[in-house]
């Protein structure tokens, strides 16, 4: 059994992760090194090798993470719950991620961009098994009368372009808005206008 880590251990592991998502984030896999990565920690290479054996190790533990925070806003939606308001639950969740998240956003898309090499069997296990399962409950609600007919799946993938476009594009987003303006404030109520009006019966 692994000795457990020591806080100086856990403390510095964190360090280097938090370094890694900025410049993973910013270059992507192909484009960030180890010096880099090292640099932004405050180690040595040497000494951040010791943490992780390379820079696969980093990003595969970046992504695994990633993924995990990624699909808990769709695993909240409720079958039990009231289907407008569990709908409008996970865009409002999913631009809060968007807002506080955007290193993982970016990394994410980088991630698929280049073809998915390091999560395509992430994204064909739990990803899609969690679209499969939430897609059944809205086309439930759906045969129900509860909220317009729609193809669930594209639902799903409409609220995610809507929302990671934010993170994605921030600084476009930010240069088209001007000054003076909250993005997320703005597209929380541009969006929520939308939905609603998407999803009445």
């Amino acid at each position: 059994m692994p000795r457990p880590k020591t806080r100086i251990q856990i403390r510095n592991s964190e360090t280097i992760l938090e370094a890694a998502l900025d410049v993973f984030s910013a270059h992507g896999f192909r484009g960030a090194t180890l010096d880099q990565i090292a640099e932004g920690a405050g180690l040595s290479k040497p000494n951040l090798l010791y943490y992780f054996p390379s820079k696969e190790a980093i990003h595969q533990t970046l992504l695994t993470r990633l993924l995990e925070t990624w699909l808990d806003p769709l695993r909240e939606m409720d079958p039990n719950g009231d289907p407008v308001a569990e709908v409008m639950g996970y865009v409002r969740r999913k631009l809060e991620l968007s807002r506080d998240y955007p290193r993982e956003s970016r990394l994410f898309a980088i991630e698929i961009l280049q073809g998915a090499p390091r999560m395509r069997e992430a994204i064909e296990g739990d990803l899609t098994a969690l679209v499969a399962e939430k897609a059944k409950v809205l086309r439930h609600w759906m045969e129900e009368g509860r909220i317009a007919r729609l193809d669930p799946v594209h639902l799903v993938f409409s609220i995610w372009a809507l929302t990671q476009h934010y993170a994605d594009f921030d600084v476009q987003v930010r240069t088209v808005l001007g000054e003076g303006h909250d993005p997320y404030a703005e597209a929380g109520a541009f969006l929520e206008t939308l939905y609603m009006r998407l999803l009445a019966p």
